[in-house]
Protein backbone atom coordinates (compact mmCIF):
# COMPACT_ATOMS: atom_id res chain seq x y z
CA UNK A 1 0.00 0.00 0.00
CA UNK A 2 2.92 2.25 0.74
CA UNK A 3 4.18 1.97 -2.85
CA UNK A 4 0.75 3.03 -4.16
CA UNK A 5 0.91 6.17 -2.00
CA UNK A 6 4.45 6.89 -3.20
CA UNK A 7 3.39 6.46 -6.83
CA UNK A 8 0.42 8.76 -6.24
CA UNK A 9 2.69 11.41 -4.72
CA UNK A 10 5.11 11.13 -7.65
CA UNK A 11 2.25 11.43 -10.16
CA UNK A 12 0.83 14.45 -8.33
CA UNK A 13 4.28 16.03 -8.30
CA UNK A 14 4.69 15.39 -12.05
CA UNK A 15 1.23 16.83 -12.72
CA UNK A 16 2.07 19.92 -10.71
CA UNK A 17 5.28 20.39 -12.69
CA UNK A 18 3.36 19.96 -15.96
CA UNK A 19 0.75 22.51 -14.87
CA UNK A 20 3.47 24.98 -14.01
CA UNK A 21 5.18 24.71 -17.37
CA UNK A 22 5.21 27.98 -19.21
CA UNK A 23 4.46 27.24 -22.84
CA UNK A 24 4.97 30.88 -23.64
CA UNK A 25 8.67 30.37 -23.16
CA UNK A 26 10.20 30.94 -26.64
CA UNK A 27 12.77 28.19 -26.15
CA UNK A 28 10.11 25.59 -25.41
CA UNK A 29 7.98 26.82 -28.29
CA UNK A 30 11.00 26.72 -30.59
CA UNK A 31 11.86 23.19 -29.41
CA UNK A 32 8.28 22.07 -29.99
CA UNK A 33 8.34 23.55 -33.51
CA UNK A 34 11.68 21.84 -34.21
CA UNK A 35 10.33 18.54 -32.96
CA UNK A 36 7.22 18.97 -35.08
CA UNK A 37 9.35 19.77 -38.12
CA UNK A 38 11.55 16.72 -37.49
CA UNK A 39 8.45 14.58 -37.03
CA UNK A 40 7.08 15.75 -40.39
CA UNK A 41 10.43 15.14 -42.07
CA UNK A 42 10.56 11.64 -40.62
CA UNK A 43 7.03 10.96 -41.86
CA UNK A 44 8.07 12.05 -45.36
CA UNK A 45 11.20 9.89 -45.24
CA UNK A 46 9.16 6.96 -43.95
CA UNK A 47 6.69 7.33 -46.81
CA UNK A 48 9.53 7.50 -49.36
CA UNK A 49 11.14 4.40 -47.86
CA UNK A 50 7.83 2.53 -47.92
CA UNK A 51 7.39 3.43 -51.60
CA UNK A 52 10.94 2.27 -52.37
CA UNK A 53 10.26 -0.94 -50.44
CA UNK A 54 7.10 -1.58 -52.45
CA UNK A 55 9.00 -1.01 -55.68
CA UNK A 56 11.78 -3.35 -54.57
CA UNK A 57 9.25 -5.94 -53.52
CA UNK A 58 7.53 -5.76 -56.91
CA UNK A 59 10.91 -6.04 -58.65
CA UNK A 60 11.79 -9.03 -56.50
CA UNK A 61 8.48 -10.73 -57.28
CA UNK A 62 8.91 -10.09 -61.02
CA UNK A 63 12.47 -11.39 -60.98
CA UNK A 64 11.44 -14.44 -58.98
CA UNK A 65 8.74 -15.19 -61.51
CA UNK A 66 11.19 -14.79 -64.40
CA UNK A 67 13.67 -17.04 -62.64
CA UNK A 68 11.00 -19.68 -62.12
CA UNK A 69 10.06 -19.44 -65.79
CA UNK A 70 13.70 -19.81 -66.83
CA UNK A 71 14.17 -22.79 -64.54
CA UNK A 72 11.04 -24.43 -65.96
CA UNK A 73 12.26 -23.81 -69.50
CA UNK A 74 15.62 -25.26 -68.60
CA UNK A 75 13.98 -28.39 -67.17
CA UNK A 76 11.90 -28.76 -70.32
CA UNK A 77 14.99 -28.27 -72.47
CA UNK A 78 16.91 -30.87 -70.47
CA UNK A 79 14.02 -33.28 -70.83
CA UNK A 80 13.97 -32.70 -74.59
CA UNK A 81 17.72 -33.24 -74.79
CA UNK A 82 17.40 -36.47 -72.85
CA UNK A 83 14.60 -37.66 -75.12
CA UNK A 84 16.66 -36.70 -78.15
CA UNK A 85 19.66 -38.62 -76.81
CA UNK A 86 17.45 -41.63 -76.17
CA UNK A 87 16.12 -41.45 -79.75
CA UNK A 88 19.65 -41.24 -81.10
CA UNK A 89 20.61 -44.28 -79.02
CA UNK A 90 17.59 -46.14 -80.37
CA UNK A 91 18.52 -45.19 -83.91
CA UNK A 92 22.11 -46.28 -83.33
CA UNK A 93 20.88 -49.63 -82.04
CA UNK A 94 18.58 -50.03 -85.01
CA UNK A 95 21.42 -49.09 -87.35
CA UNK A 96 23.67 -51.64 -85.71
CA UNK A 97 20.96 -54.25 -86.05
CA UNK A 98 20.44 -53.38 -89.69
CA UNK A 99 24.16 -53.51 -90.38
CA UNK A 100 24.28 -56.89 -88.73
CA UNK A 101 21.39 -58.04 -90.92
CA UNK A 102 23.11 -56.68 -94.01
CA UNK A 103 26.29 -58.50 -93.05
CA UNK A 104 24.31 -61.73 -92.65
CA UNK A 105 22.72 -61.33 -96.06
CA UNK A 106 25.99 -60.62 -97.71
CA UNK A 107 27.60 -63.78 -96.44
Amino acid sequence: MNSVNEKEKKLNFALTKLKNLNFKNPDIKKNIENLSSQKNQLKIEKQELEEKYKTLEEDYNNLSKKLDDLQNREKIEQKKQLEFSEKIDELNQETDTLLDEIDKWQM
